[in-house]
């Protein structure tokens, strides 16, 4: 028994209320963030750069002025030459990989001729300008540079911006690198629910965009609530989780290090659970976590995560483990089962899936080639992993013939006339003469 992560059992009195205890989040004081974002939000839409700077200072102790807001392309070029080059290959291995996955996304306007002699069709058209936002704060995750900016420039936006509070050191080095190898068109320091709402309503020198992604705060979250509908927004997203499922054919040590690896994540409120058949997995599982956590630099806060929203549970058999695992809706699978090909086809409800013991999540999180933004919450239940389709829109299209009017116009006269819409009816009854 490990005194890090409990063992919990299926078929045990209780366990429903045991699991979802273990899939709540921490309740986070969203009415102060709304209230404050929304505060924020107006001040920045009525003054403009003067509101964003003031803020920078105010809340990130960031002196700016309008000329500086703008991180320059020579700061830019500088990053990626100041990183060694192993991480530069790397970066750039990942993105050549993310690209090239993304490319698979693309999809083509069609058109077709129907037997009344209509046209109809539907364009497929990138969004103008699109607005990523890069969290600042304690980590730099040039990844996830990389995955929110390459999707936007494979779908053709015609202008990417990033926005990211820069400390008093500035910007990370590495998270400019990788806007750099992203292809980003340009970048602002200034983050927060400010950044935001400059994206939303535009100031005099950061361009108003059509969409805003990436992750955030409660402020920024609350903030991309607030100015959805003035411009589209991505899925909120939620604290990482993983769910394993194994069979007697997993390796202990591969489960553990994986579990380890996603209560890593930093918000203190990580998922990370293993379903399996065999309690002997399990044990040797909940072994192998007490064996790999002391090695780790960050093992107090994996550690606190794990007892929280940790847990190795037991099930009757594999088709017990697939229904737990499609009502949870984990944002990473890991079937590390036999046959894993088979056992995801029975499967619906997951952001990404990983299959067999060397398909690792953190493998899809840097650079096998699929987003690793994905849906978390349980939302895996009707939201899709980001990608090319999020920047994109689609627009009817519709001819029509004298022919077809007389076909079909009497149909619609009758429709509009039932729901009291004359002038409807008179449009296409002119045209009917």
């Amino acid at each position: 028994m490990s005194e890090t992560i409990r063992t919990l059992d299926t078929s045990a009195r209780g366990f429903a209320k045991q699991l979802e205890r273990l899939r709540a989040t921490q309740e986070a004081d969203t009415a102060r963030a709304e209230t404050a974002a929304a505060a924020i939000v107006a001040k920045v839409r009525r003054r403009g750069d003067a509101a964003v700077i003031e803020l920078a200072k105010q809340l990130d102790g960031i002196a700016l002025t309008p000329r500086s807001l703008r991180v320059g392309e020579r700061e830019l070029d500088a990053a990626v030459e100041a990183m060694p080059a192993k991480v530069v290959r790397a970066l750039r291995t990942a993105a050549r990989r993310i690209r090239a996955f993304h490319a698979k996304q693309k999809q083509s306007s069609w058109k077709f001729r129907d037997s009344a002699g209509l046209t109809l069709g539907q364009n497929i058209t990138p969004l103008r300008r699109v607005g990523v936002y890069v969290p600042g704060g304690k980590g730099a995750y040039p990844s996830s540079v990389l995955m929110n900016i390459i999707p936007a420039r494979v779908a053709g936006v015609d202008e990417v911006v990033m926005v990211s509070p820069a400390g008093p050191q500035g910007h990370p080095t590495a998270v400019l690198a990788a806007a750099r190898i992203a292809g980003v068109d340009s970048v602002y320091r200034v983050g927060g629910a400010q950044a935001v709402a400059a994206l939303a309503y535009g100031t005099k020198t950061i361009p108003r965009v059509d969409k805003i992604v990436g992750p955030g705060n409660a402020y920024v979250q609350a903030a991309k609530r607030q100015v959805y509908g003035q411009v589209d927004i991505d899925a909120t997203a939620g604290p990482s989780e993983v769910l394993v499922i194994a069979d007697t054919s997993a390796r202990a040590d591969y489960v553990a290090a994986d579990l380890l690896a996603q209560a890593e994540h930093g918000s203190g409120d990580e998922c990370a659970i293993l379903l399996t058949p065999s309690k002997r997995v399990a044990a040797a599982v909940a072994r192998e976590i007490d064996l790999q956590l002391p090695e780790l630099p960050r093992r107090r806060d994996i550690a606190r995560v794990l007892r929280r929203r940790g847990a190795l549970i037991v099930v009757r058999n594999l088709d017990e483990a697939i229904e737990i695992a499609e009502e949870i809706a984990p944002e990473h699978l890991e079937l590390q089962v036999r046959d894993a090909t088979k056992v995801a086809a029975r499967l619906r409800n997951a952001g990404a899936i990983f299959c067999g013991d060397d398909a690792p999540a953190p493998l899809g999180d840097y650079l096998a080639g699929p987003n690793h933004v994905l849906p978390t919450g349980g939302s895996a239940r009707f939201f899709s992993p980001l990608g090319v389709y999020d920047f994109v829109k689609r627009t009817s299209v519709v001819s029509a013939s004298q022919a077809a009017i007389r076909r079909l116009g009497p149909a619609v006269e009758t429709l509009a006339e039932l729901e009291g819409y004359d002038a409807h009816a008179a449009a296409i009854r002119l045209r009917r003469g």
